[in-house]
């Protein structure tokens, strides 16, 4: 095997040694070792100089793209998102680095080491008595031993793929968990789980196959020069199901389209992620027994299917026991005292869900994305005031300067990353299997969906859907961690020119989409849906405010409302300073602890007794919670309509519960616990 060796010629040295002359040639031992020390600090302090203009180079892009995005918002222009931007700049800087700058005066000779069977990570090189330390780089083909990349500069803007999945990734990931609206999440959290889970596997399988048989079509006409496995197809197929839809929703948020359209694309791209990450770790854990390890076996498949389940399931659980532990530090101790102190230590110890996620062998973006979740559920409720400003901005930075930068790079990756592969039977076949793959993601479960669901996912928001499946930083992340041989930098270069063409040709074409699909905009997103047939009102109050703040919000998913009484009870009470007091939730031999994990400001300040995520499922009139002889509703009001409690100690129940139960016969379903008692809406909405 040749091991190249980057040499560079000791110019100086060799002038002074023709100029001394013969005398000069004696005495040449010492001073040639010093002048090779002075060369060796120059080249240091050279490549600390191409170190600095790498990443002022990305700066620059930045600070390009943020004033460009704001021309844009002055001008109102939207047919160009501000990621669209990024990698146009980055197309053009990388074109300068590539046909501006000239190359080095360095040479590779390569080395024959014929006697190993393996190529080592580091090697330590002895020239002339002195040892030098070189790093793996990876493979070359022996027809490319002459093209290595001799620009040092395009060098040092080519990053290691770990770059974009320990530090770029996390902030992109959290943001999307921690930002969550999560009233129009859980209202359609039915539907969304079925378009991330059952929907990405789908696509992924119908994008894998379709690949294989272009893979097959590519080996017929003599268009594939190397091996590419059927599990290389499927692969393709995981990277490119992820979906990052960043342009499609920014235009929705700013022109406030129909609140639950946004809900359903978004909790699709935030889950997909995650599914997309973890499916393409379990599809390289395929290794069927036997000579031919790319052939079908049944056990390595459902080995794979285990994989998929374990790594989802613990980096899930791992994410959420983190935002729990920081919880209960926040909730115990008396860091609100301190904001920059919280601040930090809630930003290390989102930070590090990720890494500790990696380090066990299971899944960062799906644990940081649980972990930003449970944060903004349970911790931000117990953060002070300023922390709570800090956090919320501090990560929206992140995510924006994280996420433009990933886009700049895919602009500049076209023109200085060396392995690329370009085949137009492959691009166009998997420009075709994605649009197949989507259709059959999204037409065939919005019709299983629509069976069991009261607000119908209408055809104007399957098509939108299916135009809004754009591909972004992950799907780039994914494609680019692993380049070593032949079918992967091919599937890299396709990936990036998919991701270029849905970015500006898809997302610039949001908004006359919108209108001519004639979806609604200028929605105020706490604006109630307008009364139907099937709407029903719990608890009325008198007067037009009462009955639009007692409207329930049916369309709230029944699998969370199976988990938020437990939640409300309490899981709330225990890790924030919110919910009722666990005095009345527990059992009567459990008042020590009660008293111990209940916060005071519970008892303290009785507008905690409001539960800030009752509008994820009804409208602050619709919760009514009991304690002992007492009844508070969730607004804090009480009246001819609000439950009381007779003489013999029996609950009386007001005219607007009498009508609801008979109505839906709803005494066998009013979830009841000790101390509390809770009217839920009872729609089913997947």
């Amino acid at each position: 095997m040749a091991l190249p060796l980057r040499r560079r010629l000791p110019v100086l040295p060799l002038l002074l040694l023709a100029a001394g002359g013969l005398r000069a040639a004696e005495r040449s031992g010492g001073s040639s070792s010093a002048m090779e020390e002075l060369a060796t600090e120059k080249e240091a302090e050279e490549s600390h100089r191409q170190d600095s203009v790498s990443l002022l180079t990305f700066i620059l892009l930045l600070t390009l793209t943020i004033l460009t995005i704001w021309l844009f918002k002055h001008r109102r222009v939207r047919f160009l998102h501000e990621t669209g931007l990024a990698m146009i700049y980055g197309l053009i800087v990388g074109v300068i680095l590539r046909y501006g700058t000239p190359s080095t005066s360095g040479h590779d000779k390569p080395f024959s080491c014929s006697q190993e069977d393996r190529p080592f990570t580091t090697l330590l090189v002895n020239v002339s008595g002195k040892f030098f330390e070189y790093t793996l780089k990876g493979e070359i083909s022996p027809g490319k031993i002459h093209n290595v990349e001799q620009n040092d500069m395009l060098r040092k803007v080519t990053f290691d793929p770990e770059v974009f999945f320990n530090i770029l990734l996390p902030p992109i990931i959290f943001h999307a968990g921690y930002s969550l609206k999560k009233r129009h999440f859980f209202r359609n959290l039915g539907s969304i789980l079925a378009y991330a889970f059952l929907g990405t596997a789908v696509s992924c399988f119908i994008i894998g196959n379709l690949m294989y048989g272009v893979v097959k079509l590519m080996k017929l006409v003599g268009q594939l020069s190397d091996k590419f496995y059927y599990t290389d197809c499927l692969l393709f197929g995981a990277i490119i199901s992820a979906t990052d839809p960043v342009t499609v929703l920014a235009i929705f948020n700013e022109l406030h389209a129909d609140v639950d359209l946004y809900a359903l694309l978004f909790g699709e791209s935030v889950l997909n992620d995650a599914v997309a990450i973890v499916l393409s770790s379990s599809i390289v854990a395929y290794q069927p027994t036997g000579e031919n390890t790319h052939a079908f076996d049944a056990a390595a498949f459902f080995k794979s299917v285990g994989v998929f389940l374990g790594i989802f399931s613990g980096s899930f659980m791992m994410g959420a026991v983190t935002g729990v532990v920081t919880a209960l530090v926040t909730k115990f101790t008396k860091l609100h005292c301190f904001p920059l102190l919280e601040t930090a230590l809630f930003f290390l110890m989102s930070w590090s869900t990720f890494l500790l996620a990696e380090a066990c062998g299971f899944t960062g973006v799906v644990a940081v994305l649980f972990c930003g979740i449970t944060q903004a559920h349970y911790t931000y409720n117990n953060l002070s005031v300023e922390s709570r400003s800090r956090t919320k901005q501090l990560f929206e930075v992140l995510h924006f300067l994280a996420e433009n930068f990933i886009f700049s790079y895919m602009g500049l990756a076209l023109f200085t990353f060396q392995k690329h592969i370009f085949s137009p039977v492959f691009i166009i076949g998997a420009f075709i299997a994605i649009f197949l793959g989507r259709a059959a993601h999204i037409y065939p479960l919005s019709f299983l969906l629509n069976l069991g669901r009261r607000h119908k996912i209408s055809w104007n928001f399957q098509h939108m859907m299916m135009f809004s499946g754009l591909r972004g930083a992950m799907a780039f992340a994914l494609a680019i961690r692993d380049t070593a041989t032949y079918s992967h930098q091919m599937m890299f270069s396709t990936t990036l020119l998919i991701v270029f063409f849905t970015v500006w040709i898809v997302g610039g074409g949001t908004t006359p989409m919108l209108s001519w699909l004639n979806i609604r905009v200028g929605v105020d997103p706490d604006q109630d849906p307008p009364p139907t047939n099937d709407s029903f009102q719990v608890l009325q109050g008198d007067g037009p405010d009462s009955e639009r703040r007692n409207r329930t919000k049916q369309e709230s998913a029944w699998l969370f409302r199976l988990w938020y009484s437990f939640d409300h009870n309490y899981l709330k009470p225990i890790l924030t300073h919110s919910g009722p007091p666990l005095t009345t939730t527990l059992p009567s031999w459990c008042g020590l602890l009660a008293r111990c994990l209940t916060s005071p400001q519970v008892y303290d300040n009785q507008e905690q007794l409001r539960e800030e995520d009752s509008d994820f499922i009804l409208n602050d009139g619709d919760l009514t919670v009991t304690y002992g002889d007492t009844t508070i509703t969730a607004n804090g009001s009480s009246g001819p309509h609000t439950a009381t409690t007779s003489l013999d100690g029996r609950r009386t129940k007001s005219r607007s519960e009498e009508a609801l139960e008979c109505d839906l016969g709803a005494a066998d379903h009013e979830v009841t616990s000790r101390g509390t008692r809770l009217v839920f809406p009872l729609e089913d909405n997947a």
